[in-house]
């Protein structure tokens, strides 16, 4: 059997005729090369006329010829683009895991500068001097809650300092060092604070027992308590000043009323410490001095040396050393006469 009665016989052909127009292209090209180095024996029209059946015949060969080579460097292109568009993906994909991580420090940052914003905007009434803290847990026990601030003696803090969060009161200050204090929260078992109703005025003691709601003791009232009353410090014994807001009334399971604290709405880590002492430091002591009244109510009297003559003398005085007057003398009542007695 041939080749010509095989299954590729038919292909013969083809190449043949491929063959032999290349040939006749080529030679067609050839001959138009050699004509256009001829030009200055032909006429500038029939060169132009010429040279452009030679690009018109050349254009379809160069492209069939550059086809393949077109084909095998857009394929280079396409692997190219395509690992390079898998780096990239890798390289955003590293991009938008910082870029998350960015973005969840600055939301935390956004947070903590509202935060410290909001205590140290924190006015009482009359104003008082104050110093911002951050602050860190010190629990002792089950029963004891108390915090540590970073503010000590160093910024003018002293023991019994009311504490406040942006939200309500936190505690007072019970233990001072240089740089750190101790704060006493109102839950722990040893706080005990005197507060009051707003709606009715009632007065109270909130006493911590290391719950996260202490309880109302010592209620005085005439009215009945509602769930939901504001309390405040009350003032009472110059604890605190009075006003502070606490929280709000609730009912406990054992019955009782109890506070919900307003300083539970947001952790307890920034803090501002007032530099309260007692009321003294509120009041203008000069305003309140008695004003307009007589030398002799508002001198203190001068110690008085008594005399050789038993009067009182004023010290400084000088004496002459004279002998005292003799006192006058004193006349005898009259003797009674004798009774005569009678003769026998």
């Amino acid at each position: 059997m041939s080749l010509r009665d095989g299954p590729f016989g038919d292909i013969k052909v083809p190449l043949t005729w491929s063959a032999g127009a290349a040939l006749v292209i080529a030679a067609i090209i050839a001959g138009a090369l050699l004509m256009s180095h001829q030009r200055e024996m032909t006429r500038p029209a029939a060169y132009e006329a010429a040279r452009h059946a030679v690009d018109s015949v050349a254009a379809p060969v160069g492209g069939v010829l550059s086809a393949p080579v077109h084909w095998v460097g857009g394929a280079a292109d396409w692997m190219r683009g395509y690992f390079f568009a898998a780096s990239e993906n890798r390289k955003l994909k590293a991009e938008l895991v910082q870029a998350q991580a960015w973005h969840d420090q600055l939301a935390a940052a956004q947070v903590e500068n509202e935060r410290l914003r909001a205590v140290l905007g924190i006015q009482t009434n009359p104003p008082l001097p104050h110093v911002a803290a951050e602050t860190i847990s010190d629990s002792r026990g089950p029963f004891a809650n108390t915090r540590l601030a970073d503010v000590g003696s160093d910024k003018g803090v002293t023991e019994g300092n009311p504490v406040l969060s942006e939200h309500g009161l936190v505690g007072r200050i019970v233990g001072v060092s240089d740089h750190v204090s101790r704060i006493l929260l109102l839950t722990d078992a040893e706080s005990h604070t005197p507060v009051l109703l707003e709606r009715t005025n009632a007065r109270a003691i909130l006493s911590g027992d290391g719950g996260s709601t202490p309880k109302l003791d010592y209620l005085r009232t005439s009215q009945a308590v509602r769930e939901g009353d504001r309390v405040l410090t009350s003032g009472d014994g110059g604890v605190f000043p009075r006003g502070l807001p606490v929280g709000s009334v609730v009912r406990g399971v054992d019955g009782g009323w109890r506070v919900a604290l307003d300083s539970d709405a947001a952790p307890i880590d920034y803090v501002q410490v007032l530099l309260f002492t007692d009321f003294a430091q509120i009041a203008n002591e000069q305003a309140l001095a008695p004003k307009d009244l007589p030398t002799a109510m508002t001198e203190e009297p001068s110690p008085s040396i008594v005399g050789p003559t038993g009067g009182a003398v004023q010290p400084g005085a000088t004496h002459a050393a004279t002998p005292p007057k003799p006192a006058p003398p004193r006349h005898a009542p009259p003797r009674p006469a004798p009774h005569p007695r009678a003769n026998p």
